[in-house]
């Protein structure tokens, strides 16, 4: 168990013990950056839970043989289950935690327990929450719910303190930049991934854009000295690439962060950066909002 997963030892010794001595909450809390194996932790503690085989020792999880894993692999165990954020929306409303419920009161098929995870649960509108918390208050004892979200204060006061809170750490940049060459086979420069900011997620995505963090990178560093017309051309790279928008900003704002001990300046940069995330997410125009952010960056380091 948790031999695919890179970092974090201490959080797989802690969930292996938990799991050898028959210590396994009903709730548990995974907090941590996005793109660090959050999930890959949740569905393993799930695989393990479900298994069939009875007894267990640190050095000895799922078995991988019985009806239980076998379905598990082969994502058909009806045991199991992974709530997320649904199409076109932005958070998880309180029907899917109401249809979660319904399937939660209903005994095991296959296992002796059930496990929901629930990913993005800091996304969670404030009414998702309060109906999830009738389950964790009194969880039937076959099942366990594992929450799994960045950022912590986004939950309820009374959510949190019902779980058993893990909180995980940003990759170390050695081993991501191992796992990039030997898994990924490609070798990218400890530079570029500096901006992943201790993400395996991050990292892959830096890997699949090389080319395009490579001319963001050398435009920004040269920012204050460029002239307008050349700075236009980053508008233009992050026209094409309204996809992934998002991770490009957060790429940008470290770039930027790097250079305020040498210009204190790039520190409104960051702010000028964040306030187009809150407006493109406010749905305003993307091209005018990327156009503005571009613009008044240029215009504050020079």
């Amino acid at each position: 168990m948790f031999e695919n997963i890179i970092g974090n030892d201490k959080i797989k010794d802690i969930l292996k013990k938990s799991i050898a001595t028959k210590r396994i909450s009903h709730s548990y809390m995974f907090i941590g950056i996005e793109g660090i194996g959050k999930q890959l932790f949740a569905k393993e503690i799930a695989k393990e839970i479900l298994c069939l085989e009875d007894e267990k020792t640190e050095k000895q999880t799922y078995c991988d043989r019985c009806k239980s894993c076998i379905e598990f692999n082969t994502n058909n165990n009806p045991d199991y289950k992974i709530i997320d954020i649904e199409q076109d929306e932005k958070s998880i409303k309180i029907n899917q935690i109401r249809e979660m419920q319904i399937k939660i009161s209903e005994k095991p098929i296959i296992s002796h327990n059930k496990v929901y995870i629930i990913n993005n649960a800091d996304t969670m509108t404030i009414e998702a929450q309060n109906c999830l918390l009738k389950t964790i208050e009194e969880p039937p004892e076959y099942v366990t719910i594992i929450l799994i979200g960045t950022n912590e204060n986004n939950f309820l006061t009374t959510i949190k303190s019902r779980c058993t809170k893990i909180y995980f750490d940003s990759i170390p940049l050695n081993e991501i930049k191992k796992y990039i060459n030997e898994q990924e086979k490609i070798d990218i420069e400890y530079e570029i991934l500096e901006l992943c900011g201790g993400s395996i997620k991050k990292a892959i995505q830096l890997k699949n854009n090389k080319e395009l963090y490579n001319n963001i990178n050398k435009i920004i560093e040269q920012l204050d000295k460029t002239d307008l017309v050349d700075i236009l051309n980053i508008s233009e790279i992050l026209y094409k690439s309204k996809d992934n928008i998002y991770e490009i900003l957060d790429n940008i704002n470290i770039i930027c962060l790097k250079k305020v001990n040498k210009n204190y300046k790039f520190s409104k940069c960051i702010t000028i950066i964040e306030e187009t995330k809150k407006r493109l997410k406010a749905n305003c125009n993307f091209d005018m909002s990327i156009d503005y952010m571009v613009f008044n960056i240029w215009r504050e380091v020079n």
